[in-house]
């Protein structure tokens, strides 16, 4: 049992800036190498900063708390944080870290592809983590969850990217329009932790389409995106009841994925109805309210639904029912119910979380589309290295602190103690992280 008072010595020993870096180094280790080789728009007389220190300075702001990039600047403006980002990246010379106009000026021009790099080699060298493989659906599959969310609106064209949404005004009948910027996600799930694999624009190829793209045309465009990257991953979608269509179901087979995703009535009429009467006459069931029939046809293919009755915190009974393609039995009807009931992670953990608590995403960093766009980007690769650090740094499981002592507490660090030759060297020793 620890005592407040040998809490208290901990916490006023902790360096949250040096045990940030050493979950960096242990999953991610090649991490400041791969910012150093972003491909750089810019003309080369004209570079201050390389792109390691622009794109390294934002991740701190996003892993600090810090909601705008005004703030990030006024509050990095100290000696110590300019010699703890040129001790990590290795340069000397580093006078200055760098102002938001600068930041803002090369996301404006950067290719979002070169962050999707820096993403997609992060989730490679987790994927290689035996940590992680206890977390596989059924012990074969990486549960990936899909869906979308709004960014950013506006009441005025911001680009001819934007999605348009009419509206009437209850009261004097006047039509307005609403000019958004959606994303469609996918993360992976491990555990209680969310991380992005990818992500795919919601967004108008010009102002003058006769129709607007949508979550389903986005999927479309993401799951090849994912089957590019991950040619062999074995993947088990999760997805709620708009992705319980034939479109998804096509997708899944070509790619060969397998999916759980929830299913309400009335999605698809023909298999709602087979369900009812089967299950009536030869239902599978078990002590715990829980339903599943295998082998309902549906077009050229069969398909498995399954129910469970749960009671709701104000005590109340509520059904959830699922459709998949993995055979459901006895054996594994609770781990595929609890596998499909993950998707609801993506909303709290993932995008409630990323809006509410830590990084303001619906704060619009810059008014440039391609800027905007990085910005979201830059936050799902910080938000990986977040969640690790929070839930793998065995001080802050010792410590407890609530979401915003975390980000107060590494910015504090940050900014008031400087790494020294002996930190690093204590960088360089492996260590044990184990998720709990």
């Amino acid at each position: 049992m620890v005592t407040r008072k040998e809490k208290r010595n901990r916490e006023k020993e902790a360096n949250y800036f040096f045990e940030f870096l050493k979950i960096q180094k242990h999953f991610f280790k090649d991490l400041m190498n791969n910012l150093k080789k972003v491909a750089d728009h810019r003309h080369q007389s004209y570079i201050t900063y390389g792109p390691e220190v622009l794109l390294f300075t934002m991740m701190l702001k996003n892993m600090t708390g810090l909601k705008s990039m005004r703030n990030m600047s006024e509050r990095f403006n100290k000696e110590e944080c300019i010699k703890n980002v040129g001790k990590v990246l290795g340069l000397d010379s580093l006078e200055e870290l760098p102002h938001y106009d600068t930041i803002n000026d090369f996301l404006s021009g950067l290719d979002v592809n070169e962050l999707e790099k820096i993403r997609t080699y992060m989730i490679k060298e987790l994927l290689k983590k035996r940590s992680l493989e206890s977390y596989r659906i059924e012990g074969k599959y990486w549960g990936v969850i899909i869906d979308g969310t709004g960014l950013h609106t506006f009441h005025e064209k911001h680009c001819k990217h934007c999605l348009r949404r009419a509206y009437t005004n209850k009261e004097t009948g006047e039509t307005n329009v609403l000019y958004m910027h959606h994303v469609l996600e996918a993360k992976l799930v491990v555990g209680d932790m969310v991380f992005s694999i990818a992500s795919e624009f919601i967004e108008n190829e010009s102002e003058n389409v006769s129709k607007q793209d949508c979550e389903l045309k986005a999927f479309d465009r993401l799951a090849k995106k994912i089957k590019k990257i991950f040619k062999r991953l074995p993947i088990c979608i999760l997805g709620d009841s708009l992705y319980a269509c034939e479109t998804v179901f096509n997708l899944c087979r070509a790619h060969k994925w397998k999916y759980i995703c929830r299913f309400k009535e009335g999605r698809i009429k023909s298999i709602s109805t087979e369900f009812k009467a089967i299950k009536e006459l030869e239902q599978s069931k078990d002590q715990n309210s829980l339903v599943w029939v295998n082998d309902i046809a549906y077009k050229d293919r069969t398909v498995n639904l399954m129910e469970a009755t749960m009671k709701t915190e104000d005590g109340k009974s509520k059904e959830y029912v699922f459709i998949t393609d993995i055979k459901i039995t006895k054996k594994n009807v609770e781990r595929l119910i609890a596998a499909g009931r993950s998707r609801w992670k993506i909303e709290n953990q993932g995008f409630n979380e990323q809006k509410n608590n830590r990084y303001n995403i619906e704060h619009a960093n810059s008014q440039n589309y391609t800027a905007m766009k990085n910005h979201y980007l830059l936050v799902q690769i910080t938000d990986i290295i977040r969640q690790l650090f929070e839930k793998g740094s065995s001080i802050l499981k010792a410590l407890k602190k609530t979401a915003k002592e975390k980000s107060s507490n590494l910015l504090e660090s940050f900014r008031t103690r400087i790494l020294t030759d002996e930190d690093f060297t204590h960088l360089s020793k492996p260590i044990q992280v184990r998720f709990t």
